[in-house]
């Protein structure tokens, strides 16, 4: 017997009877982790998930931090970030907002309701 796919999916593409697109949840909270972590300020997801591990851990891991709900036509997504010290809170959690929106819309054509953030640490280290 074959292996079923149980992730939750969501159709977004259907035409003229010639096929259909589905994307999965998961594919939605990767998208916003990525482009989450482009933001200038963010540290890294919570649960230390960085776009330099990106290639040893695999893309599956951007969706660690990240909760979506889609349903019909909308996203609601929710973010645990860690922020790097010394940067605006306010300012980089907007920056966060619009680019995961975007993000997901452009990609998926979803509409995006919210994007809730929750800051779950602060990294004290200095890069140099």
């Amino acid at each position: 017997m074959a292996e079923q796919d149980t992730r939750n999916t969501h159709k977004v593409y259907e035409k003229d009877k010639i096929g259909e697109v589905q994307i999965a949840d998961e594919v939605v909270a990767i998208i916003a982790g990525l482009a989450a972590t482009e933001v200038d300020g963010v540290d890294s997801m919570a649960g230390n998930i960085t776009n330099e591990l990106v290639g040893k851990l695999g893309m599956k891991n951007l969706s660690k931090g990240v909760k979506v709900d889609v349903t019909e036509e909308h996203v609601s997504v929710d973010l645990s970030l860690n922020i790097k010290y010394g940067y605006n809170i306010p300012d980089v959690s907007e920056k966060v907002q619009e680019r995961v929106k975007s993000a997901i819309e452009n990609m998926t054509g979803l509409m995006v309701l919210d994007v809730n953030i929750r800051i779950a640490g602060v990294n004290l280290s200095e890069e140099n």
